[in-house]
């Protein structure tokens, strides 16, 4: 389920459970970059964020080789972080609620502050923040995915059933002028991540964030791997750095990537990707590069998932902004890529959307009152 529980440390505390992740132009304001990390899945009425640990957006400029499809990204070591750290609950208030404050501190060290549930959010130079219980924008139906890799053949139904109707999570949302928080000089084109680290001076990585189901689906155990058999490398996976893995692991996931991106492939019958001769996968190097890419000088669009990265492989200038709208169907765009690289007909898991997302401040819809109780479903096939 995108990034829902996707390792034992996030099934053990959901407050830091990093769910998904969006970035996208502003629809209405030009210039204007947001960012949203949602954690906490099956989120219920009164939760609250952890006070132990810090909610970490971190974007670097970055440039699209032109014309070159086989090389990757080209990421800057000039980082932006935006972090978000919360307080031990107060109260309760006039509803018999706790309440909790937030403090974002930005790039150039100034803070906005913030209560948490408090729609008006709080402002500082060229920033608006938000944070509280939202709806879940995430669409998926995950029992027919998990079904697909069971069975090895593409299981989804004309109208799927989302997994995740009616459920709440808690967001953290920015909205920030780019020229004014990150200077005239950091370009259009930014690369994004998110973190959960422990708060303190020795911050420990507790989960990370790039694209959606890198860990859940590309990631996963599907007895397709004859080097990995044993272990799950989510929980590793999530303690890399978004933007330079780090020497101990990374044969294991490139490993574990080239072995199911053919096992992907091979779901409609046919293979549609062309692998080197040591097994290498066109798409690994990509996807080990895990962080969305949005081009704010682009317009806003809500299908514009992977965007960038596809016109990098097909050795032409991507038309649209890239990063990830709150209403795009990034699961039939990555199965679609994965399984016939766009070659045929777009694949679906039968569930296009929710309840949509705004396109005004914090744009995630409102909370469901009585959420549905979380049903147990399965992440990963049965290797």
């Amino acid at each position: 389920m995108s990034d829902h529980l996707s390792g034992t440390r996030a099934l053990a505390d959901p407050a830091i459970d990093l769910t998904d992740l969006y970035a996208f132009p502003s629809p209405s304001r030009s210039g204007r970059l947001v960012l949203v990390m949602n954690v906490f899945p099956n989120a219920r009425p009164g939760a609250l964020f952890s006070d132990a640990a810090s909610y970490r957006f971190r974007v670097r400029p970055a440039s699209v080789p032109m014309g070159d499809s086989s090389s990757l990204l080209d990421v800057g070591t000039d980082e932006f972080a935006l972090t978000c750290t919360f307080s031990i609950p107060i109260g309760p208030n006039d509803n018999g609620e706790l309440a909790q404050r937030g403090t974002c501190v930005l790039p150039n060290g100034e803070s906005v502050s913030l209560l948490v549930n408090d729609e008006r959010g709080g402002e500082g130079h060229g920033v608006r923040c938000y944070a509280g219980l939202q709806l879940d924008p995430f669409f998926m139906d995950v029992a027919k995915e998990v079904e697909t890799r069971a069975r090895r053949q593409l299981a989804f139904v004309p109208k799927g059933t989302n997994s995740l109707e009616g459920a709440d999570v808690l967001t953290v949302v920015v909205e920030l002028d780019v020229a004014r928080v990150f200077g005239a000089a950091s370009g259009s084109v930014f690369a994004v991540a998110a973190e959960t680290v422990t708060v303190g001076p020795y911050p420990v990585r507790l989960e990370r964030l790039g694209r959606p189901e890198v860990k859940n689906i590309l990631l996963s155990d599907n007895g397709v791997d004859a080097a990995n058999k044993v272990v799950d490398l989510r929980d590793l996976y999530n303690e890399e750095d978004p933007f330079r893995l780090g020497p101990s692991y990374v044969a294991a996931y490139r490993s574990r990537l080239n072995a199911n991106l053919v096992f992907f492939d091979g779901l409609d019958g046919k293979l549609d990707w062309t692998t080197q001769p040591d097994g290498t996968h066109p798409l690994t190097e990509l996807l080990l590069a895990d962080f969305l890419v949005v081009d704010v000088a682009k317009p806003y669009a809500e299908d514009s998932y992977f965007e960038i990265e596809r016109a990098l492989l097909e050795g032409r200038e991507h038309a649209t902004c890239g990063g990830r709208s709150l209403n795009d169907d990034v699961i039939d765009t990555l199965y679609t890529l994965i399984v016939n690289a766009g070659h045929g007909p777009r694949v679906s898991d039968g569930v296009d959307g929710t309840v949509p997302a705004s396109r005004e401040f914090p744009y995630l819809a409102p909370p469901n009152p009585e959420p549905p109780e979380p049903v147990s479903v399965p992440t990963a096939a049965a290797g």
